[in-house]
């Protein structure tokens, strides 16, 4: 059974944030990015490779929160590269239902 793990982070919250996902932290979890930490994916792609977290089963973000971001920043970010898939808030209900995890976990703080 898999963890997905919900992350709603500041730029100043993230790595404290990354660091409290990765004490609990097992092979084929998957990542949920709420609100507008989606904009900080390279930072938390370092902060993953800091603490040797591998094995990542998906990395999601809403729908609604990256049209939130900037033209410029979406295209800068490149996200629909780097993210497995953007999600529908109804999507993200369903995934959080699926019986591929046994729990699910929000870190925001």
């Amino acid at each position: 059974m898999a963890t997905l793990y919900q992350l709603h982070s500041t730029m100043d919250t993230l790595r404290r944030s990354t660091e409290e996902m990765t004490r609990t932290w097992r092979k084929g979890d998957s990542i949920m990015l709420l609100g507008t930490t989606a904009a900080f994916i390279d930072w938390l792609n370092a902060y993953l490779n800091e603490h040797d977290i591998e094995y990542i089963a998906g990395i999601y973000a809403l729908g609604d929160d990256v049209a939130q971001l900037t033209t410029s920043a979406t295209d800068k970010l490149s996200l629909e590269t780097k993210l497995t898939r953007i999600l529908t808030d109804a999507e993200w209900v369903t995934l959080t239902q699926d019986s591929q995890f046994d729990k699910v976990v929000m870190i925001a703080l």
